[in-house]
């Protein structure tokens, strides 16, 4: 079994649970106790290439405890869950997060304290992440959305606030940005270091199905067809109803992680007149593989003086070791600005498919918003 000595219980573990743990050098040791189990794998998720490609056996001891240290390629947060016997279980060690369309177990790898200070709270003056229930006509149903606020909203009465909408991906929900993407604790320290702009950050479900049909499962892309109307149509209008809001194109931002990524760029390329600053997160910028400048998004981009006018900001980025996003996006960026079109482009170091990457997209992108 492994040396304990340089390992510590992961900030994802419930109150008082010491398993999983983490060591400084990025290990990370599982156990879970079944002793009348005969097989029980380890199954890590959330990257291309990340975790490797598992699911790893693990061991067991005399007492019938299962165990299996790890050394994951990037640091952060990554989902995971137990195989005992062929059935899926979580680690009743671990909080439990909305990924892969349930529930599952996560992990924090910790960086080192300089380069993971930016999303860990701090002594700076917090915003609220608030649920907000609304009607929704495009789906006949109550929806919740999350709604951060920044630090002096409830003070600065008079004051009204720029609006990112910021979606998650595909088996995630609502509160994914808040939680595994540690959003408001990235928001707070920008606001406070005067690095970005006081706004409110918006984050809704990205599925959503008119009425009479059925729900799909999360990650199905049937359950997108409608979302598009669902913003345009209920949630922007619920938003500046119900919140001291700057009510404009200008101040108006739209950001997504690859699923939300498409749904970003769907929307606002297609609604410019709703929003001036794009933001594509770990998206290859289209489904297809064929990229033609002049006609892609209904020909968005033919008139590049145009679009630079109208657009304040198109921001693309991704992790360099998710090589089937990070490829086509470059080579599409590239295409785009040989065509004339302003576009910036952000490489996340060694990272992939996961939230460490989006966590330093954030982090480049609400800077730059509402200058």
């Amino acid at each position: 079994m492994s040396s304990e000595a340089a390992f510590v219980p992961a900030p994802t573990n419930v109150r008082g649970a010491l398993y999983p743990s983490v060591s400084a050098d990025g290990r990370a040791l599982f156990r879970l106790a079944a002793p009348e189990a005969s097989a029980v794998q380890l199954h890590l998720a959330g990257g291309q290439c990340t975790l490797g490609d598992g699911p790893f056996a693990m061991q067991r001891d005399a007492d019938g405890v299962w165990e299996l240290t790890v050394c994951p390629r990037a640091r952060g947060f990554h989902y995971y869950w137990f195989v005992v016997d062929g059935l899926a279980v979580n680690d009743p060690g671990s909080e439990t997060f909305f990924g892969y369309g349930r529930q599952c177990s996560g992990i924090e790898v910790p960086e080192d304290e300089v380069a993971a200070a930016y999303y860990q709270s701090r002594d700076v003056p917090h915003g609220e992440v608030r649920a907000r229930w609304y009607y929704a006509k495009t789906t006949a149903s109550w929806r919740r959305a999350m709604v951060y606020t920044p630090p002096d909203y409830d003070v600065a009465t008079g004051r009204r606030y720029p609006v990112l909408y910021l979606q998650h991906g595909a088996g995630e929900d609502e509160r994914g940005w808040s939680t595994q993407g540690r959003m408001q604790f990235i928001m707070d320290n920008l606001i406070a270091a005067g690095e970005a702009a006081p706004m409110l950050v918006v984050m809704e479900c990205g599925y959503a199905t008119p009425p009479g049909q059925q729900t799909p499962l999360p990650g199905q892309r049937g359950g997108v067809n409608a979302f598009d109307r669902l913003v345009i149509d209920d949630l922007i209008p619920m938003v500046d109803r119900t919140y001291r809001t700057l009510a404009d194109r200008e101040q108006r931002a739209m950001a997504g992680l690859s699923m939300g990524s498409m749904q970003t760029l769907d929307i606002t390329l297609r609604n410019l007149d709703l929003f001036a600053w794009i933001g594509s997160f770990s998206g290859p910028l289209l489904r297809e593989e064929r990229f033609d400048v002049a006609t892609v998004f209904d020909g968005v981009f033919a008139d590049a003086d145009m679009f630079n006018r109208r657009v304040k900001l198109l921001w693309v980025g991704a992790g360099t070791a998710e090589p089937r996003i990070y490829n086509p996006a470059k080579e599409r960026v590239a295409a785009l600005r040989a065509a004339g079109i302003h576009c910036v482009w952000f490489e996340s170091e060694a990272t992939d498919h996961e939230w460490l990457t989006w966590r330093r997209c954030l982090r480049d992108w609400a800077p730059r918003l509402f200058r």
